[in-house]
């Protein structure tokens, strides 16, 4: 068990977190959740110790031990994989370098064989001798190939080494698991993996995270970062997501007729309070108004914004068709003899471990790429709107924000354009920001402004959730939802596919096509089905 007492920190004046009490439990999930800059990731620095705070103090049960992921992927450059992983249990690494440099010794002692003598008795009651195969079953199972686990860390690919920091994280069932954006850089296969663990862990488990698909399928409880206090909730997100927006509305209705009552009770006194006849009604109805208080309502810190894709015109059943494209790059054929036709209420999303095949489709649909072979043809009726990959060149530029947008819009008048731009929180003075100092999150922003003020009937997005917070992403998940107009968009999150998409395109090794009309799920688990029959057959062919 880990809690806190009275935890406080302030950072100059300002305090982000004032006396938090709070226990988090064995055998329970908790989704760390809050606002853009609440201090998810500062309280878990707190909790593991890495971040001393103003006041208060962090209590976690004598003998029990914590594990956090790592974010700095440099730092293991010089050692093994496998010795890597196996650091996540500090003590237990210790005793095997320590007995290894024992027995190197040449002028061995009897000392030393007492001393080796403990190691072993402290190693093996550590389940020392299962934790390289147990750090190597982390390890495939999050993706890693056994013949990567002897190479040094400075020699595996950036996703690879956040995979090994996750192992590392998980080695040894440590009894509190700190993981701050685990799923960040994790194919879809990796995710599954890690959503199984956690769910099979009966430890204490504190996890931040803006996948709300992971969270809802991880979490039995979440905790709710607002005003520096830190509240509990039973269930998972969408509980607390639901559950949050019903209260308020209760809370809000409930206070709605407490001022209808005080202002009918008020309307009473005015009127009759000089009336010698009603004075003593008057005066009972004054006592009343004394006594009703209104609920005192502290409205979320959280700002959602209002994505709402309208399209100017309805679309015509021809949409797109594409005719035996293929593509070629840097000797990689990534696009091979694609065919396919998009009608009228399609909602496809676009799958696969090549991102460079999925950006290549987009780029070469939206005129900026010359396909090898092949054609592509737009609907007459047809306009679209596009969200890229890479939106740098967008904002290399002095154009404030309301200038930028003011050149994607047919109506030139300022305060149509900044319409949009309250719309998506970039109020008063924001709009005079210049675009090229925003962050990540804000660029995202102002695209998605770009693309609803086109009010085009096609929208077609290359992984638009980046750098969005929780709260954009749940936005823009019911702003797709809503359209009613085609979409192709590739995603990492798993709600938003599921939730938006009717059909899955998913661009295999090679650069071939599979095309099928259904949900994202029910893909998934028809590949599951198909992986597990194709590896009994291979096995059955063994035997």
């Amino acid at each position: 068990m880990i809690s806190t007492s009275n935890i406080t920190l302030r950072v100059g004046k300002k305090a982000l977190f004032e006396d938090v009490n709070i226990k988090f439990t064995e055998g329970n999930c908790y989704g760390l959740i809050g606002a853009n800059g609440a201090g998810k990731s500062t309280f878990l620095r707190i909790l593991s110790g890495k971040l001393e705070p103003t006041k208060g103090e962090v209590i976690i049960t004598p003998g029990e031990r914590l594990s956090f992921l790592q974010q700095d992927h440099f730092k293991y450059d010089e050692f093994p994989v496998l010795d890597t992983v196996m650091m996540g249990n500090k003590r237990l690494y210790e005793i095997m370098k320590e007995k290894d440099a024992i027995y190197a010794k040449e002028d061995f002692t009897e000392e030393d064989g007492l001393k080796a003598s403990e190691l072993e008795g402290e190693f093996a009651n550590m389940n020392g001798w299962e934790a390289e195969s147990d750090a190597a079953t982390l390890l495939n199972g999050l993706g890693i190939a056994t013949d990567l686990h002897y190479e040094l860390m400075a020699n595996l690919a950036g996703p690879e080494k956040v995979k090994v920091l996750l192992a590392q994280a998980l080695f040894g069932n440590p009894d509190i698991l700190l993981l701050d954006e685990p799923t960040n850089h994790l194919d879809l296969d990796a995710i599954a993996w890690l959503e199984e663990f956690l769910i099979n862990f009966d430890n204490t488990v504190i996890v931040v995270s803006h996948d709300r698909y992971f969270l809802n399928k991880v979490c039995t409880q979440i905790a709710d970062i607002d005003y520096g206090k830190i509240k509990l909730y039973a269930g998972n997100y969408d509980f607390w997501y639901e559950s949050s927006q019903l209260l308020m509305k209760q809370m809000k209705e409930a206070n709605k007729k407490k001022e209808d009552k005080i202002k009918e009770l008020q309307e009473f006194i005015s009127r009759f309070s000089a009336n010698a006849s009603k004075s003593k009604q008057a005066t009972s109805r004054k006592r009343a108004l004394e006594k009703i208080e209104l609920d005192d309502i502290q409205p979320s810190s959280r700002k959602y914004p209002y994505i709402d894709f309208r399209p100017a015109r309805e679309i015509g059943n021809e949409v797109l068709t594409v005719e035996n494209l293929s593509k070629t790059i840097d000797g990689e054929k990534v696009l091979d003899n694609l065919t396919f036709t998009l009608g009228r209420e399609d909602k496809v999303a676009l799958i696969g471990g090549n991102e460079l095949a999925k950006t290549t489709l987009f780029k070469i649909l939206m005129g900026e790429m010359e396909p090898d072979e092949g054609t592509y043809k737009w609907g007459v009726t047809t306009t679209q709107a596009y969200f890229p990959l890479d939106s740098g060149k967008e904002f290399d530029n002095d154009y404030t924000i309301v200038e930028w947008l003011t050149q994607y819009s047919e109506n030139k008048d300022v305060t149509y354009v900044r319409g949009f731009l309250g719309r998506m929180l970039f109020a008063g003075d924001d709009g005079v920001k210049k675009v090229k100092i925003l962050s990540g999150g804000e660029k995202v922003r102002c695209l998605l402004s770009k693309m609803m003020i086109s009010e085009a009937n096609v929208l077609l997005l290359d992984e638009p959730t980046n750098h969005l917070d929780m709260e954009s992403i749940t936005a823009l998940n019911k702003g797709l939802i809503n359209f009613k107009g085609v979409i192709m968009f590739t995603s990492h999150d798993h709600q938003i596919v599921e939730t938006t998409a009717n059909r899955i395109m998913e661009i295999v090794p090679g650069g071939k096509l599979i095309d099928k009309i259904t949900t994202y799920d029910e893909y998934l688990e028809n590949d599951e089905m198909a992986r597990k029959r194709q590896k009994y057959t291979v096995n059955t062919e063994e035997d």
